[in-house]
């Protein structure tokens, strides 16, 4: 059962104006930071093998956040994915939810196998036709993945109807949560190479904050989203303010053959074809379950946003 509407704009108040860290944090504009002269080189060659999981607590509110960090970071930085979890993970709370992708998902790895193909149909739990397989390995061969930091914070069980919510939190992500990542960690902190994602409600969270922060990310993906009819026209509004904003803006819709969401996701498809928003989409096989997270959805992600904010 959900908590009172009290206690959850406490929560989400406090996710807007938390942060770990002591001292007053410094202000940076996600949209604007262009690197230092100081700052290490962008990524300019692999960095595989297993990622280094760093965990932080957030201060003034109970939640938490999973990063994967690419070991090889002495010289290099390197574009940062927001990865949401999904309901599941939000009813267990902030310790064990942020590892719902690190850990549940499989996306550590994920990370590891690509570094190291060709990809087998065993790597994504039997839901991946031969055809594209042999793509994926033509492309990891033709194009090796140079690296993300994947930050994974913990997503609350947000009651989807209410805007004021996603927007809190949207706002925790752009002003709390990713400064944090642009000081501490080797990242390049520009929207162009910044993206958000996430998985059935998790999903839904990342198109609607992350298509309302255009100033934040340059990249808005969504795993089976958990989104219904009513809301189409307001995304389709969404996405077109957005790319009026940041014209560059990737967007990426996924479902699969056995998604709950699946005639919602293709009708969301549609109108944004139907209103001129070019867009990626892909109908992969698998169900609306974990499964699909540990093979599909976690080499979807993890590829396109490895793609499209290099």
């Amino acid at each position: 059962m959900k908590a009172g509407v009290g206690r959850r704009e406490l929560l989400l108040y406090a996710l807007a104006t938390a942060c770990s860290r002591p001292e007053k944090p410094k202000q940076v504009n996600l949209a604007f930071a262009e690197p230092s002269a100081s700052a290490p080189p962008l990524a300019s060659s692999r960095a595989c093998g297993a990622p280094e999981l760093v965990q932080w607590s957030l201060e003034g509110v109970s939640t938490r956040a999973a990063i994967l960090v690419p070991r090889e970071t002495k010289a290099t930085r390197f574009p940062v994915l927001v990865a949401l979890h999904g309901h599941g993970e939000a009813v267990k709370g902030p310790e064990r939810g942020a590892l719902g992708w690190p850990n549940d998902y499989a996306l550590n790895r994920a990370i590891e196998r690509v570094c190291s193909p060709p990809l087998s149909t065993e790597d994504f739990e039997g839901l991946v036709t031969p055809e594209h397989l042999s793509e994926i390995n033509r492309q990891l061969a033709t194009q090796p993945p140079s690296g993300l930091i994947v930050v994974c914070p913990y997503l609350p069980d947000l009651d989807l109807r209410r805007d004021s919510e996603i927007a809190g939190y949207g706002r925790f992500l752009a002003e709390t949560l990713l400064p944090r990542v642009a000081r501490e960690l080797p990242a390049i902190a520009t929207a162009e190479s910044t993206g958000i994602d996430g998985v059935s409600l998790g999903g839904a969270v990342a198109l609607r904050a992350g298509l309302g922060l255009p100033a934040t990310f340059g990249a808005v993906g969504a795993l089976q989203p958990a989104i219904d009819d009513a809301k189409v026209a307001d995304l389709v509004e969404l996405a077109r303010a957005a790319r009026s904003k940041r014209s560059g803006l990737r967007l990426r819709l996924t479902t699969s053959a056995e998604d709950y969401y699946r005639k919602v996701t293709h009708a969301l498809s549609d109108a944004w074809r139907g209103a001129g928003l070019a867009h990626d989409f892909a109908e992969l096989p698998g169900p609306h379950d974990y499964v699909f997270n540990r093979g599909p959805g976690a080499y979807e992600m993890l590829l396109w946003h490895e793609r499209v904010l290099r």
